[in-house]
């Protein structure tokens, strides 16, 4: 591990706390964990170990929080491990196409997006409150693994950032499922596309793992407490954090954009 002053890793340690209670109620910790390892980390250290160490920590939050939602919340494990498998190989395509994409010309079209969306949640007050009655049918499952699977898998391996809040969106649309059991779904999903990813680093020899290790204690506790937080305060609560999330997504985008 790089020498990183104790101060450092404790701020570290604190924002994987965050991230992980972030990402369990509504997806995109990595919106705060990933840009603090790359700031904390020693000058000249090369991205792919944030990258790298971010997948090793968030790949043990996001699994406390799947199986903390699977003990309580009315998931389909096996639509989700069916829609995380299409993720993981749509991420695969994704990071295939990402070397030789430009990313200037799709972040503003996500950015419009995410506004539309935002807007969306906030005229429809009673989106993603309570699922829809009788069970889910075949072709919209199907519809899930394109969307949900391949679709936003793609675009986690070729840009990243704000997947677990798309998957909810997603799944809560195609599915009808309330916010929360769509955020217990999407944990399950980002299991399988973080595994993925985490194998490549770990091959690359670009993971850091004992700094992993000890941000991943604070970031399964982040995980599992947002789990709990969700069940207990519900959808309204969740849309809440949705809303906040999608607006520092699209400002973070902005950044990277035109200012970074």
């Amino acid at each position: 591990m790089p020498d990183i002053p104790l101060a450092m890793v404790a701020a570290l340690c604190l924002a994987a706390l965050a991230a992980g209670w972030i990402d369990a109620v509504v997806g995109g910790g990595g919106l705060l964990l990933l840009p603090v390892l790359l700031l904390g980390l020693p000058a000249g250290t090369p991205a792919a170990y944030a990258l790298g160490t971010n997948k090793a920590v968030a790949i043990v939050g996001t699994t406390g929080a799947a199986v903390t939602y699977a003990r309580k919340a009315p998931v389909d494990v096996r639509t989700a491990i069916r829609i995380g498998l299409a993720a993981l190989a749509g991420s695969s395509g994704g990071a295939f196409f990402a070397a030789g994409m430009s990313t200037d010309v799709l972040k503003p079209l996500i950015m419009v997006v995410l506004l539309a969306v935002a807007a969306f949640v906030i005229l429809k007050p009673a989106f993603g409150t309570a699922p829809a009655p009788g069970p889910v049918t075949r072709r919209r499952v199907l519809a899930a693994i394109g969307l949900a699977g391949l679709g936003i898998g793609f675009y986690d391996g070729l840009i990243g950032p704000g997947t677990g809040t798309f998957l909810v969106l997603a799944l809560t649309a195609v599915l009808h499922l309330d916010l929360v059991t769509a955020s217990a779904t999407a944990k399950i999903v980002n299991c399988c596309t973080n595994a993925g990813a985490l194998v490549t680093f770990a091959w690359q020899g670009t993971v850091l793992w004992q700094l992993a290790a000890l941000m991943a204690v604070f970031n399964l506790a982040g995980g599992t407490l947002g789990a709990h937080t969700a069940l207990k305060k519900g959808s309204g609560f969740v849309r809440i954090v949705l809303l906040t999330v999608v607006f520092a997504l699209v400002a973070n985008l902005a950044y990277e954009q035109w200012v970074a």
